[in-house]
């Protein structure tokens, strides 16, 4: 079963995601201070797919914020080709690092943040790496080469949600649909924002 996520492109930049009300929180300097610098840590339960049941640590390394120009440049490339253009696009751009497990993980491409509801929604998306069997084979999964997170700081608890293997499209203009490949996402628990000025689990 594919589940999809839409995400206002317009939305991304007045501060409007997904199908959740965000307000622009102000600043972007002062969001950019804000995230600079910290590290969030938790953990990654899988609830479908071969990796069902299984946790495993998380770790999202933040160097910066994606910046407005850089959103527009991702939206046009989607909007003037497809998820390709977007990728080679994307895979100039590092923002931070995730990791997943052990590993040293993957560049973490764009990390977009958004304030609303007394807490902070950060977006992730990078590009996965393609196992050697899905390049071999040209396995249906090739046609989802992102990843993407979504993580909620603040009021309500710290937490999110994961799709390991994910495509976009473009619908009606201004929308990215993400979808996932066959999974259910998996969630993200007990995230902790650490780093910057000082060590927080909360960001208000």
């Amino acid at each position: 079963m594919k589940k999809r996520n839409r995400l206002g492109l317009i939305g991304i930049l007045c501060g409007v995601l997904s199908l959740m009300p965000f307000r622009h929180g102000g600043e972007a300097h002062g969001q950019a201070d804000r995230f600079s610098g910290r590290t969030i840590t938790g953990t990654v339960y899988f609830i479908g797919g071969r990796a069902a049941g299984r946790s495993l640590p998380f770790r999202l390394i933040i160097n910066r914020l994606t910046t407005t120009e850089e959103i527009n440049q991702l939206n046009a490339a989607l909007q003037s080709g497809n998820q390709d253009e977007m990728l080679k696009l994307l895979s100039r751009i590092q923002a931070g690092r995730i990791q997943i497990g052990s590993g040293v993980g993957v560049p973490a491409n764009a990390i977009i943040a958004t304030q609303g509801d007394g807490r902070t929604k950060l977006i992730v998306l990078y590009q996965r790496n393609l196992r050697f069997a899905e390049l071999r084979y040209g396995a249906r999964s090739e046609d989802y080469p992102f990843g993407y997170a979504e993580l909620y700081l603040g009021s309500g608890g710290n937490q999110g949600m994961l799709i390991p293997a994910a495509r976009v499209r473009l619908r009606n203009g201004n929308t990215w649909e993400v979808e996932d490949f066959g999974t259910f996402p998996a969630r993200l628990m007990g995230l902790q924002v650490h780093g910057g000025h000082h060590v927080e689990t909360d960001v208000q």
